[in-house]
């Protein structure tokens, strides 16, 4: 199989990001940070995306391009003889799948509630109403399973038009546009009355928040956050590793990845808090943030439904863009396992995806009965407790072991691959830590998951 290359740097590095900037940057980080101390958390989450993000994303990065092969085959090329890394490959390609069996609803949400806003919907309909408009679609199965389908089919049109062509040339217009209307909604935000208040929870260093939370509390908080930010541990971020020159070192392109990803992050907080507190609507966390508290808030603002409509398709992007990074490594994992053509991987893993995705549609609706994690909980919770709590940390976990263990990859093999080119060298001084502290580091973020979700 012939293997493509990106046309260019900015082209990977905006794929890359795009992979990791999702929809918990926009409707996680910026509650989080104003629930935990503003810009104290920041400074601790930030600390945390370098000493603990950043190397994995490093040798996600290396392993890809040290292979050439995307996770299906790169611990194949890579591992020493006789051993069973290989077998990290059902781990990182079911990570894949199972992310998309809900990310893909979420997607169509976001492409439901954009032609929602741009019609209308939401003006004249008090705060009651526009919670009752979420609750009728998520009851809705058949305009789910629409929204769900026109994204999978969608994505993957876009893969199947290959790598340069398609996803770079694509995600390349997408990124800078989610930029472009970011910013808007920033200076929109920023320039409206009674926003004060509202900058002040977000940014003003509040050590009283942090001490009322329990220092642990908020150092968990920052170490969660930083690590499932990026996505790391599913190989989604390999593949791109592989598409790559040897022109530059990787730890330089995993910060500009990182940095694109905090941005995005930070910008979404600066959208969203002047406008819910401008308005007097207190902000919330999750789902309910972008359906329910951000239509109330355009309802209240002059012009509101078009800042709206660019919340929404800068939602959109948001989850497409993961969409289509992920699309991608699904269709390799196919082309390099069977050897079929690109549109035959994109055709046939479409059908396996929309039928995978079926569950979470119905867990808000026909199976609500079946609540895994008790009462109110759905199919969709499941789902990705799998992927956060587990398939993540344990992937980072084998990523961590193989480019550090002189039983896998070993240090000496990855530090030839991650140092090569020109930019930002990875220290060596470091192994100790990258070896010993990092891994111990993910295993407690793991078990921490579990407390969290049973304890």
């Amino acid at each position: 199989m012939e293997r493509e290359k990106f046309g260019s740097r900015l082209g990977f590095i905006l794929i890359s990001a795009g992979c990791a900037i999702g929809l918990g940057n926009v409707w996680r980080f910026p509650y989080i940070v104003g629930q935990y101390g503003g810009a104290a958390f920041v400074l601790i989450y930030v600390l945390f995306l370098v000493i603990l993000g950043l190397p994995i994303v490093a040798m996600e990065f290396a392993v890809g391009r040290a292979s050439q092969k995307s996770a299906a085959l790169s611990f194949d090329v890579l591992e020493p003889k006789g051993t069973k890394w290989h077998w990290a490959k059902y781990l990182t390609m079911a990570g894949n799948y199972i992310l998309m069996m809900f990310y893909t609803t979420v997607g169509g949400w976001m492409m439901l509630y954009f032609v929602k806003t741009a019609k209308g919907d939401f003006e004249g309909l008090n705060a009651e109403q526009v919670a009752g408009e979420f609750s009728n679609v998520l009851s809705n199965p058949t305009i789910m399973i629409v929204c769900m389908v026109i994204i999978v089919v969608g994505c993957f049109g876009i893969c199947a038009l290959g790598l340069k062509r398609g996803v770079e040339k694509i995600t390349k217009v997408m990124m800078l546009c989610l930029f472009a209307l970011m910013a808007v909604l920033v200076i929109n935000s920023l320039t409206m009355e009674g926003n004060a208040e509202g900058l002040a929870f977000y940014l003003k260093p509040d050590f009283g928040k942090m001490k009322e939370a329990g220092l642990g509390e908020v150092i968990f908080a920052a170490l969660g956050q930083s690590f499932f930010t990026l996505s790391i541990g599913i190989g989604a971020l390999a593949i791109f590793g592989s598409f790559i020159g040897k022109e530059r070192r990787l730890l330089g392109e995993a910060v500009s990845v990182t940095v694109l990803d905090t941005l995005v992050a930070f910008m979404a907080g600066l959208i969203i808090f002047p406008a819910c507190f401008a308005f007097g609507i207190q902000p919330d966390s999750g789902p309910n943030l972008i359906f329910i508290t951000l239509p109330n808030v355009f309802n209240h603002m002059t012009g509101g439904r078009i800042w709206g409509s660019l919340f929404f398709v800068f939602m959109t992007f948001a989850a497409v863009s993961t969409v289509i990074a992920v699309f991608q490594n699904i269709i390799t994992f196919a082309r390099e396992l069977t050897g079929c053509s690109i549109k035959k991987a994109a055709v046939v893993n479409a059908v396996v995806i929309i039928i995978l995705s079926l569950p979470c549609v119905f867990g808000f609706n026909l199976w609500s009965s079946f609540q895994p994690f008790g009462a109110g909980s759905t199919i969709q919770d499941l789902e990705d407790f799998i992927v956060s709590n587990n398939i993540l940390p344990i992937g980072s976990l084998i990523y961590l072991t193989f480019c550090t263990s002189r039983y896998g990859w070993g240090f000496e093999n990855f530090m030839k691959e991650v140092n090569m080119g020109k930019g930002l060298k990875f220290p060596k001084a470091i192994r100790f830590y990258v070896t010993w502290i990092l891994p111990i580091i993910v295993l407690v973020i793991f078990i921490q998951g579990y407390w969290a979700k049973f304890a």
